[in-house]
């Protein structure tokens, strides 16, 4: 499995000099089995400008996986150039909640935005999912609920090149009550996700000595992503889904911090390529 990362942060890009090394555009990954080009994309935050370019001028061709419809996740669906034109071909794939081409619309219609879902150019397809597992452009997809604030939410764990991850990239724990250190309890849903990944990709929004003030947004804090890849046995931990402020010095001193832990901490930088299997 080879990973694109396309964006890292949460809540609102972050441009400037601070940012330069993490990336300031939110969230979005690009998963390949093989050689080929990306076909299923995790998320369609700003970070999906990224991906076509590495189309090299081909239309996309794939699945698009939401995990959940706040603006960070869906803002750069009518900035994507390789998937909007006449011979893309996009499956865009949505926790369930109505009619999933009237729920976008919400956000991304006039007068909020020039345009509708449905006047994306190419064939387009909008689907709402339920829970469970469904394969996804040869990857094979588990879907749970997780608690996260403003709407349903999903985590995924995708198998696929002999390698899996899971992808928690908003996740408020402390919703389920307050676990073992307080920040969130290690619920069955987010084991089940991470249970011996390959690599765990997780909210890692706050940290533990902000939290309290900052945990009714719907986030985690890093030591609770720790702690969760710890508990499930998942080989690597990626944090993602940076606070926008998070300077790239500051992302450094995190995964520093965390250097000697039982489970190797990484974090999410923007245009980097992850290799596994």
């Amino acid at each position: 499995m080879r990973i694109y990362v396309c964006g890292v942060r949460g809540s609102t890009p972050s441009p400037g000099q601070a940012f330069v090394r993490y990336g300031g555009n939110t969230s979005c990954l690009a998963l390949a089995i093989d050689e080929g080009p990306p076909a299923l994309v995790l998320d369609a935050g700003t970070g999906l400008q990224r991906l076509s370019p590495l189309l090299d001028g081909r239309a996309f061709r794939g699945s698009i996986l939401l995990s959940h419809l706040h603006w960070d996740h869906t803002h750069g669906l009518p900035f994507f150039a390789a998937g909007d034109r006449s011979d893309a071909q996009v499956t865009l794939l949505m926790p369930a909640q109505g009619d999933p081409t009237n729920v976008l619309a919400r956000a991304m219609s006039p007068p909020h935005f020039p345009i509708k879902p449905s006047e994306l150019r190419g064939k387009w397809r909008f689907l709402g999912i339920q829970e469970g597992p469904r394969t996804v452009e040869g990857f094979e997809v588990l879907a749970r609920e997780i608690p996260h604030k403003g709407g349903l939410t999903y985590g995924y764990r995708v198998t696929g090149g002999g390698a899996t991850i899971a992808y928690l990239s908003d996740h408020s724990p402390i919703a389920l009550g307050p676990g073992p250190a307080g920040l969130g309890t290690y619920h069955p849903a987010a084991v089940q996700l991470a249970r011996s990944a390959d690599l765990l990709i997780h909210d890692g929004q706050l940290v533990q000595s902000q939290f309290a003030e900052w945990a009714p947004f719907g986030h985690s804090a890093v030591e609770y992503a720790i702690g969760l890849a710890e508990t499930a046995g998942a080989r690597r931990l990626l944090l993602f889904h940076h606070d926008p402020a998070r300077t790239d010095d500051q992302i450094d001193a995190i995964v520093a911090a965390h250097r000697d832990g039982s489970v190797p901490v990484e974090a999410a930088a923007e245009g980097s390529v992850i290799e596994l299997g």
